[in-house]
């Protein structure tokens, strides 16, 4: 019987193990995964105070420059050539106007907040920093179980997620979180009888951080989700195409809950997701096309 197994199916055939040692490889597998996590949040916890400042930069930075522009005179509440200008300044692309330093302010109104805050921050930074290590683990458990050409078609998804993540959040970094404090910003008023300023708390700050760094981090992976699915055959290219305007709803739905209720961050997140869309279809495209000649080299071999 087993010489009639192909030579993927004999390694599969002799990957095979009892139940016990695949609860003792899981075991192995989540104790490595749980030691990355902590040494990780072990790590982001002992720098947390560097790593909040650099979050802090996008405030700190739409704030100098809002103030420099107040000191030039009047100018319209929403003149977006200063956001443009903003984000040439976070990708160092410009200088800040000389003036005098303002502080930025941010303050916590429970005795522990900022302590947790940085808990939560060393945490988020922990799954962030280990991602590597817990996508090969969970690579490394099922891999035995996969056929070799499986094993290889997997493995690009593998290396393309946590870049996709990190283009999703540079994007966050660079472009939406600048341009959502220097909106925010713009809202604050001042005359000689009132002054309402934008102090937000450290909490709502991070919270704000996360979300965007998860909500454009997790979007971005669309070309991956799309050509596994396409790899597995439950989408096609011609259901893509076809669905394109469907898709651009739902890309808009989910770019109004991730994003702050403005319609310039709405379309910070919706046209990037738009375009990967298009990338997705060119991708289960590709895998298509291999297929067909895959298909077509066995059936000439068959012949």
């Amino acid at each position: 019987m087993s010489d009639d197994l192909t030579p993927d199916e004999a390694e599969i055939e002799a990957s095979r193990a009892p139940l016990l040692d695949h609860l003792v490889e899981l075991r192995r597998r989540l104790i490595v995964c749980v030691a990355a996590l902590i040494i990780g949040f072990g790590v982001c916890f002992a720098f947390a105070d560097q790593i909040y400042t650099f979050l802090l930069q996008p405030f700190v930075k739409a704030s100098a420059l809002i103030q420099a522009q107040k000191l030039e005179g009047p100018h319209g509440a929403f003149d977006f050539s200063h956001a443009f200008d903003l984000i040439k300044v976070m990708m160092g692309l410009q200088a800040l106007p000389a003036g005098e330093v303002h502080k930025l302010e941010l303050i916590f109104t429970a005795p522990l907040e900022f302590f947790f805050t940085k808990m939560k921050m060393a945490a988020f930074g922990a799954m962030v920093l280990t991602f590597p290590i817990l996508a090969w683990q969970l690579y490394a458990f099922v891999a035995p179980g996969l056929y070799k050409k499986e094993r290889m078609a997997f493995l690009p998804f593998l290396a393309a997620s946590p870049v996709l993540f990190l283009l999703g959040g540079a994007m966050v970094y660079y472009f939406m979180l600048p341009f959502v404090m220097w909106f925010s910003l713009n809202q604050e008023v001042t005359t000689a009888a009132v002054e309402v300023a934008l102090k937000p708390k450290v909490s709502d700050y991070l919270t704000l951080v996360t979300t965007l760094l998860l909500g454009f981090g997790l979007c971005f992976q669309l070309p991956v989700v799309l050509s596994l699915a396409g790899l597995a055959g439950l989408v096609s290219s011609r259901m893509l195409r076809e669905g394109r305007r469907y898709a651009i709803v739902g890309v808009f739905v989910v770019a109004a809950i991730f994003t702050p209720p403005d319609p310039i961050s709405q379309l910070m997140l919706a046209i990037p997701i738009c375009g990967l869309y298009e990338v997705s279809i060119w991708c289960v495209w590709l895998i298509e096309r291999r297929r067909k000649k895959a298909e077509a080299g066995t059936d000439i071999v068959t012949v």
